[in-house]
């Protein structure tokens, strides 16, 4: 169907920008950002996520949003058909606009019943890293096959929760984003309702973190200690630098000591080695801070019976609030998390958040495998 957006130019099909060139349902678009405090009271004592996932070939949109404060995570869902409005980036209260390409988007959540709500604007402060491509067979199927941008930056505006409102500026409140686009791989780790997705012996590391005047982003994933499936990663230089592809990640090695947490994969520091084509290597000092975000709240690896891109009908919502000391609920939420770093490279000191899991079988990090690893 013709939307306002085939009215620019970009077009890759022979129809309009509602479909796209392959029929697998697993094709999608994901929206995703994070930020947390840097300075002052709240330093690594808050973080927010927010999402948004574009089916076009099941025809829905969904949406999360959640907020953690200290032991509290917050949390809010939504799902809608996508037709007859496929491209408007809202789902019931939620809405998020690019006002400006790799420089400025708005999110806002609208007042609900949820208790959380929000209007804030994302500022790139960084030049975007494009990361590797990301293709897998699985028994000869495509399983994945797609890309992904990442981009640091700061915020502005106001977030409410359960009627206490915080004041965001960009000075005081960091964060990153991505989109991603493509055949995404299907991650189920609802054991409610299996089947549940398999993962042999496996170590990876998500992180990003931003300096005042460059940032790094280093991704990996491993089979077995230096036996790397994958890696992505950039030094970074502030909008408006030329990119420098001598500055792209080569390889990277980890040591990580661990939280004696009864409950769940927790680190608590880990010193990252991140080599670069240019031939120079950097050394992250990286300690975690208490804000961490789990991902079940936006239903990655499925809640509840629930899982990204199901048809919950015209609209949907769903909201919750954890605490994060109950052993049922870190069960529940498992590993896959956004948690809130401090990180030390030389004399420079930056912020950013990294997710990481440890699956049973890699052979290192053995002390925290009978936690699952997603």
């Amino acid at each position: 169907m013709l939307t306002a957006q085939d009215d620019l130019i970009g077009h890759q099909l022979p129809t309009t920008f509602d479909h796209v060139g392959n029929s697998d349902p697993a094709w999608m678009e994901r929206l995703w950002y994070t930020g947390h405090p840097v300075s002052g009271t709240d330093k690594g004592k808050v973080i927010f996520d927010i999402g948004l996932g574009y089916h076009p070939n099941r025809n829905v949109m969904d949406v999360f949003a959640g907020v953690t404060i200290g032991k509290t995570q917050y949390n809010f869902r939504a799902s809608r058909r996508l037709r007859p409005n496929p491209l408007e980036t809202a789902v019931g209260p939620l809405k998020i606009e690019v006002l400006e390409g790799l420089k400025r988007h708005r999110l806002s959540l609208e007042p609900n019943d949820s208790g959380l709500s929000f209007d804030i604007e994302f500022i790139g402060t960084m030049n975007a890293h494009e990361e590797e491509p990301h293709f897998r067979r699985r028994s000869g199927r495509v399983t994945e096959h797609m890309a992904r941008g990442q981009q640091l930056g700061a915020y502005r505006g106001w977030l409410e929760v359960d009627g206490k409102r915080y004041q965001i500026e960009p000075d005081t409140w960091l964060g990153q984003r991505d989109h991603s686009w493509g055949i995404r791989a299907e991650m189920r780790t609802d054991e409610s309702h299996p089947p549940v997705t398999f993962y042999p012996p496996f170590f990876y590391a998500w992180t990003t973190v931003q300096f005042a005047n460059r940032g790094l982003h280093v991704f990996f994933k491993e089979r077995a200690p230096g036996d790397f499936i994958y890696v992505s990663g950039e030094e970074v230089l502030p909008l408006g630098h030329r990119p420098d592809r001598s500055k792209r990640m080569a390889a990277a090695t980890h040591e990580v000591q661990w939280v004696d947490d009864p409950h769940g994969q927790s680190v608590a520091s880990a010193k990252f080695e991140m080599k670069l084509d240019d031939g120079t290597a950097h050394l992250l000092e990286i300690k975690t801070l208490p804000a961490r975000y789990f991902l079940k709240g936006g239903l990655y690896g499925g809640l509840n019976g629930w899982f990204h891109g199901d048809d919950k009908g015209k609209l949907h919502i769903e909201y919750e609030k954890w605490n994060l000391d109950d052993p049922a609920t870190r069960k529940l939420v498992r590993t896959l998390a956004d948690q809130v770093i401090e990180v030390r490279v030389g004399d420079e000191v930056g912020y950013g958040i990294m997710e990481y899991g440890v699956g049973k079988g890699y052979a290192k990090y053995e002390s925290v495998q009978a936690h699952p690893a997603i």
